[in-house]
């Protein structure tokens, strides 16, 4: 069993990369998740996210958008253990 920052509450940073560009203003309706734009078009969403209730929270809401989904990367976890 895995254990670390998201059982903690502490997160880990993820971008969520999706088709088509989203204004500034759904970064509220995206938990605060910074919003940049990609010059080929993509929107990509990307901060600290909670725990995997809260990704799927967030991935729900890219679907309730008709949003296409293209990535979601996890880029740290320091506070994850190897094994436990």
């Amino acid at each position: 069993m895995k254990t670390g920052a998201r059982g903690e509450g502490r997160g880990a940073n993820y971008t969520i990369r999706v088709a088509g560009q989203l204004g500034a203003e759904w970064t509220a309706w995206f938990d605060g998740m910074t919003i940049t734009l990609t010059a080929d078009g993509d929107t990509v969403l990307s901060g600290v996210v909670t725990d995997q209730a809260a990704l799927h929270g967030l991935l729900r809401r890219v679907r309730d958008l008709g949003l296409t989904l293209l990535a979601v990367n996890l880029i740290d976890d320091k506070h994850r253990t190897e094994h436990s």
